[in-house]
């Protein structure tokens, strides 16, 4: 839990607040965007819940904080501990968001796919028994798939509890080198029929993109939705390879995909040919932005 005396004084007066602590992750702006907003340097409170719905989005958020920065200075226990049941949270069908982000990964969002085949977790979150619980009622983990070397979390954890199978491309793989399964090269791998791995390099040297059914895109860093432009952005920092990055984008338009989920920026849902003019977009403007640092 935050601590009041840390209170940040860009916070506005009422029962939540953001102390300075926060590392400005963003996972509280994504959870309860009517409420927490960036300032600088850190998030705060811009504005407290006035509905059932934004108080119940505020403590997911308080939850979800990778470094336990969001206080309450009178807890509601009844909604608290709603909000801890209602991770993992689903997004659609048989998708979920974790919550309960690492400051291991910086705040990293992390998903669990549900598949009768066996199920994925896609990076990882903080070891929790309520996520391990979970995730055991739903049928364990088979496999762990790690979008680069930031993001790993707990996975080790994970895979030790659950016998999982942790996928890593070979040039992040100093971040796991005890990692079950190694993907080499740039060529997509059909893990399964439903399942598609497909190196995305860029942000990292191995960062990967993880395809579920034609419609579930898991980028890790590679790629987010970006709420400030209304539109697809890539990796803005950290990038290992600029020209890499681009590539890499390019080869998404060879898939469908309706749903946009990475580890970091917003997640996504639009129409599959909606999408596609998105990542058009994205590449025009790169390419605009490349040809005016070019002259």
């Amino acid at each position: 839990m935050a601590d009041i005396a840390k209170r940040l004084s860009t916070n506005i007066d009422g029962n939540f607040f953001v102390d300075a602590t926060c590392i400005n992750c963003d996972t509280c702006r994504q959870l309860a965007p009517k409420s927490f907003v960036e300032n600088g340097e850190y998030s705060s409170i811009y504005r407290q819940p006035e509905t059932e719905a934004e108080n119940f989005q505020a403590y997911q958020a308080l939850l979800a904080c990778p470094v336990g920065s969001i206080g309450a200075l009178v807890p509601d226990k009844a909604v608290m501990r709603a909000a801890i049941e209602s991770f993992p949270m689903l997004i659609e069908d048989n998708v979920f968001y974790n919550g309960f982000n690492s400051e291991k990964s910086f705040g990293a969002n992390s998903y669990f796919i549900r598949h009768p085949d066996g199920n994925w977790l896609v990076d990882a979150p903080r070891y929790m028994k309520k996520l391990v619980d979970a995730f055991g009622r739903m049928g364990g983990i088979a496999y762990i798939f790690l979008t680069h070397e930031d993001d790993i979390g707990d996975a080790p954890r994970y895979a030790k509890h659950f016998h999982a199978k942790r996928v890593i491309h070979r040039a992040d793989a100093d971040a796991q080198p005890d990692a079950e399964w190694i993907i080499d090269g740039l060529d997509t791998v059909e893990a399964s029929p439903d399942f598609r791995i497909i190196p995305v390099p860029g942000h990292t040297d191995g960062s990967m993109a993880l395809l579920y059914r034609n419609r579930y895109l898991f980028t890790g860093d590679h790629m987010a939705w970006d709420r400030e432009i209304n539109g697809l952005r890539l990796a803005t920092v950290y990038v290992w390879k600029e020209s890499a990055l681009r590539r890499s984008a390019e080869k998404l338009l060879e898939f469908p995909f309706e749903w946009i989920l990475p580890g970091h920026g917003d997640r996504m849902h639009l129409p599959a040919d909606r999408m596609r003019e998105e990542l058009q977009l994205l590449l025009a403007r790169r390419e605009a932005r490349a040809s005016i640092s070019a002259t």
